[in-house]
């Protein structure tokens, strides 16, 4: 058999563990070859491609972060509009199931493909952990190990000035990244987008820890949170070329208005795209392994219109359907935990 491998959406430490596990496995296994088409799903339907061989490079990926195929986005509507001509270069590439690696965006165009009469087998990706159907998407434990230092080393600073310091992490729609970084790092207040904050509250968690001479504090927000209405202006970011929100630097406003209610010294540190580049860590390289794996012997056994999934310590194949559609959110009971320790 001959398979196919692209990495699509953002970026994500632990994306060559993936592809290196289905050439090797593919390989190894059951003497598959394996094509990589380049920069997601632009690369498919311009037919954008390289072999992909279980050899010394490709063992060596192992260790890097990014993505040796590249990665990108496309509109829906182009996507959608450019099924025969994928169905065209898969077939003239002689590829018989296609594995693609990317979060909710790029699972559902694998369901749509699926769909639409093309092998598929997804594999969850992303820092956010928010795919639905699995306990863990790998890059989530880079970027928490990321935002914590980060917080590690911003404490004596603020300490040693009297500052509050606003750590803002990414985190578009769910809180996983803010509600662990923040947990582990021992920030003193957490904001997540599933929970509206006050502003008022966060404003006297800070009081009370000067009051209390402790005259530092770290608040870790993530950068989909907003405020319950009513009680701050803010004004909400706008959609981009891809239909995906935009946002107006959450951490910041929060910053500002903290030190307009209290007067007390407010810096805000962006972590940004840091969180996604660099080394995985090394739960991330087991679980992107075990992901490719599994996936590859998916797309050889025909077991199209899966993903691959993390249920306990067991890797699972489970309906494309059940991955999409439902952001995995940070459950209530998760958030009131962090909430006794705020302040």
């Amino acid at each position: 058999m001959r398979l196919a491998v692209l990495t699509s959406g953002g970026d994500c430490p632990g994306l060559n563990a993936v592809i290196r596990a289905v050439v090797r496995t593919a390989s190894n296994e059951f003497g598959d070859t394996v094509v990589g088409y380049e920069d997601g799903w632009v690369g498919l339907m311009e037919d954008r491609r390289r072999d992909l061989y279980d050899d010394a490079e490709i063992d060596r990926i192992l260790l890097r972060g990014g993505t040796i195929l590249g990665t990108g986005r496309l509109h829906p509507d182009k996507f959608k509009a450019g099924l025969d001509t994928i169905k065209a270069n898969m077939a003239d590439a002689e590829v018989d199931a296609l594995i693609a690696i990317g979060g909710e965006g790029t699972l559902k165009g694998a369901k749509w493909l699926s769909d639409n009469g093309i092998p598929v087998v997804g594999v969850p990706k992303t820092i956010d952990n928010d795919v639905n159907a699995t306990d863990y998407t790998f890059g989530f434990d880079t970027a928490v190990s990321v935002a914590t230092d980060a917080i590690d080393r911003l404490h004596t600073t603020a300490e040693s000035h009297d500052r509050i310091l606003i750590v803002e992490v990414m985190g578009r729609h769910v809180g996983w990244i803010a509600l662990h970084a923040g947990m582990a790092g021992g920030a003193h207040y957490t904001v997540i987008p599933e929970v509206p904050f006050d502003i008022a509250d966060i404003t006297k968690a800070m009081e009370r820890r000067f009051q209390m001479g402790e005259k530092y504090g770290i608040v870790c927000v993530a950068e989909g949170a907003l405020p319950k209405e009513g009680t701050m202006d803010f004004e909400e970011g706008g959609v981009d070329q891809f239909g995906h929100q935009t946002f107006n630097g959450i951490g910041q406003v929060i910053g500002d208005e903290i030190k307009k209610r209290t007067g007390y010294d407010v810096r805000t540190t962006v972590l940004g795209h840091i969180q996604r580049g660099g080394t995985p860590t090394a739960y991330d390289r087991v679980l992107a392994t075990r992901y490719g794996t599994h996936a590859a012997r998916a797309a050889h056994n025909g077991q199209s219109g899966m993903c691959v999934a993390l249920h306990g310590e067991n890797i699972d194949l489970v309906p494309l359907e059940d991955a999409v559609g439902k952001l995995k959110v940070v459950p209530a009971k998760r958030y009131a935990n962090a909430q006794a320790l705020f302040g």
